[in-house]
């Protein structure tokens, strides 16, 4: 026996995969990957030196916990023959816009964790929003807890904002992303080659984060201590309030949002 096994060898599998080796949780010896493209399962199996396969039901029929890393498309064809092995097992879904009522509608028996993660979680550093089957026992919360903890920061949520969760941390690093780029292209414009400007574009985004992670302020308290009267900061705040860029931010989320309850 197992006591993972993964579905799906992904971005976010392997995420799963390298927290949970990490932080020594498991051993590698004890994971079980599921993935149908050859040359992608051999680089899980040789990178991290778990077990791979290409067959599901045999990744559900050895494992004591399954997580589901497949995209949401392929819920149906994915569970389907596996059902009859999840009898009272824990099945963790980080399917966008899938329900718990959907996984268990087609897996009845299964003890279902609803997980939206993100790609930070790659390097321990996701965000992770969590919601839970009511048939999960503490113990076995315990066990999911215990397993997301290695990917980041983990929030665990009413179900019905789960849609939320993936237009905020879901899609965030996208919104991210394309802001430091699109910092770093201003500081080309004043005469910076682009990767000494991306350069500081994220770290001026790394820092500003962790400060505000540890300060624990909010985030208009800290953006008045560095605006001064007359300053280069508020000409530059007037630019981004004159773009929209907030109206822009929580329109882009809650279209993510909203994309996520079709899916579902």
């Amino acid at each position: 026996m197992f006591k993972i096994g993964i579905i799906g060898g992904g971005n976010m599998g392997e995420a799963i995969i390298r927290g949970l080796i990490k932080s020594n949780l498991v051993k590698p010896t004890e994971i079980i990957v599921s993935e149908i493209n050859d040359e992608r399962r051999d680089y899980l199996v040789n990178r991290y030196n778990i077990a791979g396969t290409d067959n599901s039901e045999r990744v559900a029929k050895l494992s004591e916990i399954i997580i589901l890393a497949v995209k949401p498309k392929d819920l149906e064809n994915v569970i389907k023959p596996i059902a009859s092995f999840l009898k009272d097992k824990i099945l963790i879904s980080i399917l966008a816009g899938t329900t718990i009522y959907k996984i268990k509608y087609i897996a009845p028996e299964a003890k279902v964790v609803r997980v939206m993660p993100n790609t930070p979680a790659l390097i321990g550093e996701g965000a992770i929003a969590v919601t839970f089957d009511e048939k999960i026992t503490e113990e076995e919360r315990k066990q999911v807890l215990d397993i997301l903890k290695t990917l980041g920061e983990v929030l665990e949520v009413d179900e019905s904002l789960m849609d939320v969760v993936t237009g905020l941390s879901g899609s965030g690093p996208a919104y991210v992303f394309t802001f430091i780029d699109a910092l770093a292209q201003g500081g080309v414009k004043g005469g910076l080659s682009y990767p000494d400007a991306l350069k500081l574009a994220v770290q001026t985004v790394l820092g500003s984060a962790k400060l505000l992670k540890e300060l624990e302020e909010h985030p208009c308290v800290l953006r008045d201590k560095v605006t001064s009267p007359a300053g280069t900061t508020i000409y530059g705040l007037h630019q981004l309030e004159k773009g929209s860029l907030r109206d822009t931010v929580i329109n882009a989320v809650e279209a993510a949002t909203k994309r996520s309850k079709e899916l579902g």
